[in-house]
């Protein structure tokens, strides 16, 4: 694994959604470096590639409530931990739960596992209220997927909440999670 600026030479083999996603960033003019991996399913692959970019990439969780009428991606530092409780009472949403796999892809065009704020760019009906917790905002780049679990990017948070947001029509609503028992 190394960081690399931009998008891939090659983008022959890789998934459109993911190419897409270099599409929109380099037509909003915002930099990214990125790193190239097997897919991130243990904490440890997690671990050397926060190494890789310098940053901890943040953990992205799809959450609906109980009737599947309101949709949340919610962004905070990847070692927090999630308690429903502590945001169910910031967003007046009672019985939030993890959304399913159908609704990822119908609503952000992503699969499990490579949940991302990338995906807002493919929520053109604005379904999916974007949560970001203040600690994500606090350091100056921010990592995410490229709508996928085989690269991840470094891209400075000013341009993600900024003009990434402002391109795709999206608002954030801030969050304060503790995440402690």
């Amino acid at each position: 694994m190394e960081l690399q600026s931009g998008r891939p030479a090659d983008v022959s083999g890789r998934l459109a959604r993911e190419t897409r996603v270099y599409d929109y960033l380099d037509g909003l003019g915002i930099g990214y470096q990125r790193t190239d991996h097997e897919a991130a399913g243990t904490m440890e692959l997690c671990n050397a590639i926060d190494a890789v970019l310098g940053v901890v990439i943040c953990k992205n969780l799809f959450l609906c409530n109980r009737q599947k009428t309101a949709y949340y991606l919610l962004m905070m530092p990847g070692d927090k931990k999630f308690k429903t409780k502590e945001l169910s009472a910031q967003i007046n949403s009672a019985r939030l739960s993890f959304a399913d796999a159908d609704d990822m892809l119908k609503y952000l065009d992503i699969e499990p596992g490579a949940v991302s704020v990338m995906g807002l760019m493919n929520d053109k009906d604005h379904c999916v209220q974007l949560l970001v917790d203040e600690d994500v905002l606090k350091d100056e780049y921010v990592g995410c997927h490229p709508c996928v679990n085989t690269s991840s990017l470094k891209l400075r948070t000013e341009d993600v909440f900024g003009k990434f947001l402002a391109a795709v029509g999206h608002t954030m609503k801030t969050v304060h999670l503790i995440g402690e028992d």
